[in-house]
C-alpha cells in the first residue's frame, strides 16, 4: 500500500489571525508545515523541517492569543487542545496567573500506509512497544496501528486517546482510524482507570495507548495484558535500554532485580555473586525502536533482549526500512563481524582495528567522548579486526578480499556516520562509554568490591561513582544483603552511595 497523506491543513489555517495565515499560505512548502508557534510579544513563527520562518515582524498580542483559543476546543488538565474531528494539536503555555501566554499549534497527519515496514509484527496478535524521540511519528503508526488492526483484521480495538492526539478532538473520532472505537480520558492521571475500564466493559481483543509513563500505566497494562488482550503502545525513551534503566517502566519489560547467588553458582556462571536477573515476563513481546520515518530496528523477542543485555551479551536486532520504490528491505544484526558471518562481542584490548573507507578523525572523536583508547594501525596485516562501511563491502576491494581470505572478522558499518560508529564503539567494546549495555554489572562489581574491601578490613567505608536513583537502589540492596549499612550522597547528577559497616 502507497502512502496516502491526509492532514485537514484548511482547518489549521481559518484559526489563524489573517495577518498570520496570509503569509503562511504565501509559503511554497506549506504542505510540509510542522507547527505554528505564537508566543505573547514575539514575532510569529512557522516551523517547516529543516528551517523557521518569520511571518510577521508584527509581534504577537493578546488579541491574537484570544482569536485563536475561541475558535479551538476546551483546554484539558495536559493544557492541550483540538480543533474538532482534525488531528491537530494546539498546546498553551501560561503565565503564573495561568492566562495564556503562547501557544503551539502542531499539524497532525494522518499517514495511511506507514506501518508497513511491522504490518507482519501488528497482526501477529502479539503485544509491541513503540519507543522512539519526539517527533518521529510514534503517533503517526500508532493511529494506522488502530485502522489496519480494525478494517483489515476485522478485531475489536478500543483506542484509549487521554489527549486526543490519536483520534481527534470532538466526541466524532477521525476517520484515520477507521472502524476502531476511541476512548477519551478525562484527565491524564486517570489515564490507567480508563485503560481497565476499557477491558472491563467493552471486550476489545486489542488495545491501543499513547505514551504510558506511570507506574499505574505500567501496572495496568500488565493486567491487560495477563487477560490476553493485544496491547500496542507508546512509551517515553529511544531504545529498550532506555526502558531497562527507567525504574518506573522496567515492569513493561519485566522488571529488574538483583539477585544474590551462591558461591558455587557463581563459580558456575563466571560472575559476580549479585546480578541483575528479569523479574517476570514482559508486558509487550515485541519493542520497535522507530530511529527515523520508514527506519525501525526491532527486538523480536523482549525477553531474550533484555537478558541478553543483563548479562553483557550482545543482542541481535533487526533493521528495517522502507526503499525507494516502497518495498520492505531487512537488514539483520547491525553488530555483525563476518567470518563465517559469527558474531563476537570482543573485550577491550583484544583490538587493533583496521580501518577501510571509514573516517579516522571522526571514529577518534567518537572514542575520546566515551573515553576510550583505541589502536589502530596502518597495515590490514597487524590487524586483528577490519572496520568498513556497507557501501565498501558490497563493492568487494581487495583490501576486503584479503581480509575475508585470511578469515579476518570485519565489522560493517551501516554508513559512516557518528551514531554509527558510537553503536559500533559501545557493541566492540561493550564497557565504553555511557551508553554501555554492561553499565548494570560494573555498577553492581563496584557495589561487590567495596563490600569486599569492608569485610576484609581494609577500608571503614567505601564511596561508590555516581549512579543513577534505580542502579543506587541496586547497591543499597546489595550492602543490605551483606549486612551493611549505605547512604546515598550529594546531588544529581552525582549522587552516590556510601557503604559502611552497620
Amino acid at each position: 500500500m502507497q502512502k496516502v497523506i491526509t492532514d485537514d491543513l484548511d482547518a489549521l489555517l481559518d484559526i489563524l489571525p489573517a495577518h498570520i495565515r496570509k503569509p503562511l499560505c504565501e509559503q511554497k512548502d506549506i504542505s510540509d508545515l510542522l507547527e505554528v508557534v505564537l508566543d505573547l510579544g514575539r514575532s510569529p513563527e512557522a516551523r517547516f523541517p529543516g528551517r523557521e520562518v518569520v511571518l510577521n515582524p508584527r509581534e504577537v498580542d493578546e488579541t491574537d492569543i484570544d482569536y485563536v483559543v475561541s475558535r479551538i476546543g476546551n483546554f484539558g488538565d495536559d493544557n492541550r487542545a483540538g480543533i474538532e474531528r482534525t488531528l491537530h494539536r494546539i498546546s498553551a503555555i501560561r503565565n503564573r496567573e495561568g492566562r495564556i501566554v503562547g501557544l503551539t499549534c502542531r499539524v497532525g497527519r494522518a499517514v495511511f500506509g506507514t506501518i508497513k515496514v511491522i504490518e507482519d509484527l501488528v497482526e501477529s496478535g502479539k503485544s509491541v512497544m513503540l519507543l522512539g524521540r519526539p517527533g518521529v511519528g510514534k503517533t503517526t503508526m500508532l493511529r494506522e496501528v488502530a485502522r489496519v488492526l480494525a478494517d483489515d483484521i476485522n478485531k475489536r480495538v478500543i483506542i484509549v486517546d487521554t489527549s486526543n492526539e490519536i483520534a481527534g478532538d470532538g466526541d466524532i473520532p477521525h476517520p484515520a482510524i477507521g472502524h476502531a472505537r476511541r476512548m477519551q480520558v478525562k484527565t491524564p492521571a486517570m489515564q490507567h482507570a480508563v485503560m481497565i475500564e476499557a477491558v472491563e466493559n467493552h471486550m476489545p481483543e486489542v488495545i491501543v495507548i499513547d505514551e504510558i509513563g506511570t507506574e499505574l500505566e505500567a501496572q495496568a497494562a500488565r493486567t491487560i495484558a495477563e487477560r490476553g488482550v493485544q496491547l500496542v503502545g507508546t512509551a517515553h525513551g529511544n531504545t529498550l535500554e532506555n526502558l531497562m534503566l527507567n525504574p518506573t517502566l522496567a515492569d513493561l519489560i519485566g522488571g529488574i532485580q538483583s539477585v544474590t547467588l551462591g558461591d558455587e553458582e557463581a563459580r558456575r556462571r563466571g560472575t559476580q555473586k549479585s546480578i541483575l536477573e528479569r523479574t517476570s515476563p514482559p508486558t509487550f513481546d515485541i519493542v520497535v525502536e522507530i530511529q527515523e520515518r520508514d527506519r525501525v530496528a526491532i527486538h523480536p523477542d523482549v525477553a531474550e533482549a533484555v537478558d541478553a543485555i543483563l548479562r553483557g551479551q550482545a543482542i541481535d536486532t533487526e533493521v528495517r526500512w522502507l526503499d525507494e520504490n516502497g518495498e520492505v528491505r531487512v537488514e539483520k544484526p547491525l553488530v555483525e563481524l563476518k567470518k563465517g558471518k559469527e558474531k563476537k562481542t570482543a573485550g577491550r584490548d583484544q583490538h587493533r582495528i583496521y580501518l577501510f573507507g571509514v573516517n579516522r578523525g571522526r571514529l577518534e572523536h567518537m572514542a575520546r567522548e566515551i573515553n576510550l583508547d583505541l589502536e589502530i594501525v596502518d597495515k590490514v596485516e597487524e590487524a586483528n579486526l577490519l572496520v568498513t562501511s556497507k557501501n565498501y563491502y558490497r563493492r568487494k576491494p581487495q583490501k576486503v578480499r584479503d581480509a575475508e581470505a585470511a578469515n579476518l572478522p570485519i565489522y560493517v558499518l551501516k554508513s559512516n556516520t557518528p551514531p554509527q560508529i558510537r553503536q559500533m564503539l559501545q557493541s566492540i567494546y561493550p564497557v565504553a562509554g555511557p551508553g554501555k549495555r554492561d553499565s548494570f554489572q560494573v555498577a553492581l562489581a563496584e557495589a561487590e568490591e567495596a563490600v569486599a574491601k569492608i569485610k576484609n578490613g581494609g577500608e571503614g567505608e567505601v564511596e561508590l561513582s555516581p549512579q543513577s536513583a534505580y542502579i543506587r537502589r541496586l547497591q543499597h540492596l546489595i550492602a543490605e544483603r551483606n549486612e551493611m549499612a549505605s547512604r546515598s550522597e550529594g546531588k544529581d547528577p552525582n549522587r552516590r552511595v556510601k557503604i559502611y559497616k552497620g
